[in-house]
């Protein structure tokens, strides 16, 4: 199976050089694009961190980088100028002298080898996509215009948005600036009661239904190696991932992108059939990152290369060590470049923390209980306005208390507690704050009644959430 061994890669990327679709000397279309001039001193300075004096004196001492120059003198930098910058940072951080990280990537060089592939960037030291923002103004003007056509549900002028930002700024920047950072927006308005659910529902549908579009007309695949892309069960939220798809698309992979809640219990056939070399996987909340959990581990069991990432993991970067696989970090647009470097040259599987078996009995014995549980606290709630929303914040409590237990650490929810007292007060269910008391405590009450030694667990991390 092209996706269970390492060798299956290794023999991918040979064949993606002799086809001239990877490496500095591989030729072809991709190679005549990172030679190109294309991004400004301020979007270099922007990507590598480097100030402009820096980028000058290196040129002015050894050489490189070799930007173009416009006729009016402006520097211009392709691909591979911020590329080899990025691996001299890297030497540096290594311990090296600039001037001696130089004379090793000309030294490589002059054996006719690829720098950037001897000595790869570290996936934590991966550089986003980078992008020529000339008017960053103007497109937040667009940005706003695009939200507030999509909060007054006027497809026609959010569509004319896109169609002028398009024209305006390459298609990543849109991508990232525009409809990445709208829906966020858009989000946190939902979160804090000023945008209606019906509203984000409507931004999200136009977003997704542009990307689908953009990767529906993406050109067939330039380089060897599939990519399988999934949300775990019960996740629903697909932007990022498919995002993430049309990125590695536009890169020239293969992708096979599946989309929201794929469920675990028939994804082996999946693989058997498509035969990826890499699946991504990506979850928004502490919920969904446990069910990813059991779509994890199936996939180190069965040997295939897995990344994950998505905003609970950013959230609570803890779960990053709890997660078979590799993270693929916090910029969305540095993924295509750390899927490259997993699909060429991947570093040693990071190890992960498995929870205990005290858990797992807490796990079985609180989701035995849980119907009691919120029953009880409907009991000790009694007659108040805000019972309707009763059944949203048990499942809501109730789901982060099972993901808390799979991974083993019910802590993880306290580094999501505020986020939880919030969308408990706010627009999911706006509970006064002594509601809120009211709620934790017939919670904690119910929970002592209805679990017994094997719930402790619980009861402990209940004891804590006085203070909420």
């Amino acid at each position: 199976m092209a996706g269970k061994k390492n060798n299956h890669i290794a023999q991918s990327h040979q064949n993606g050089q002799q086809n001239g679709s990877s490496g500095k000397n591989g030729g072809g279309a991709e190679s005549s694009d990172r030679l190109n001039p294309t991004y400004n001193l301020k979007a270099v300075v922007n990507e590598t961190g480097l100030k402009p004096d820096t980028l000058r004196a290196w040129e002015r001492r050894y050489g490189l980088p070799k930007p173009h120059r416009t006729p009016g003198g402006h520097r211009l930098y392709s691909q591979q100028d911020v590329d080899m910058l990025k691996w001299l940072i890297g030497r540096q951080d290594e311990g090296l002298s600039i001037s001696r990280a130089v004379d090793l990537w000309k030294q490589i060089e002059s054996d006719k080898r690829n720098p950037l592939e001897e000595h790869p960037i570290g996936l934590d030291d991966a550089p986003p996509v980078v992008t020529t923002i000339s008017n960053s103004d103007n497109l937040a003007t667009l940005r706003q215009s695009w939200i507030n056509a999509c909060l007054d549900f006027d497809e026609r002028r959010a569509d004319a948005v896109l169609a002028e930002a398009f024209a305006l700024f390459p298609t990543e920047t849109v991508c990232f600036s525009l409809l990445q950072r709208g829906l966020a927006e858009i989000g946190i308005g939902w979160y804090e009661g000023r945008v209606t659910v019906q509203q984000e529902h409507f931004a999200s549908a136009l977003a997704l239904r542009r990307l689908e579009t953009m990767v529906a007309s993406t050109p067939p695949p330039t380089r060897n190696g599939r990519v399988l892309a999934a949300c775990p069960p019960e996740e629903r939220h697909t932007f990022s991932l498919l995002l993430i798809t049309l990125l590695l698309r536009r890169s020239g992979w293969d992708v096979v992108y599946l989309g929201a809640n794929v469920p675990t219990a028939r994804l082996e056939p999946t693989l058997d059939q498509a035969k990826p070399h890499l699946v991504i996987m990506a979850s928004q909340t502490l919920y969904t990152a446990s069910t990813m959990l059991d779509m994890a581990k199936l996939l180190q069991q069965e040997n295939y290369i897995t990344a994950f990432g998505g905003a609970v993991f950013n959230q609570i970067p803890k779960l990053q060590s709890m997660m078979p696989g590799y993270f693929l970090g916090s910029k969305i647009e540095q993924v295509p470049f750390l899927i490259e470097q997993l699909l060429t040259n991947p570093p040693p599987m990071p190890a992960f923390i498995e929870s205990d078996e005290k858990h797992h009995e807490t796990l079985k014995h609180f989701t035995d209980q849980q119907a009691k549980i919120d029953a009880l606290v409907w009991q000790y709630m009694g007659d108040t306005p805000y019972q309707q929303y009763l059944k949203n914040a048990n499942r809501e409590l109730g789901q982060n208390i099972i993901a808390a237990l799979i991974f083993g650490d019910m802590h993880l929810i306290q580094a999501n507690l505020d986020w939880i007292q919030g969308l408990l007060v706010n627009y999911h269910f706006r509970m006064p704050e002594n509601v809120l008391k009211q709620y934790i405590n017939s919670y904690r009450k119910a929970a002592r009644e209805a679990l017994d030694d094997r719930g402790s667990i619980i009861l402990d991390w209940l004891n804590e959430f006085k203070e909420i």
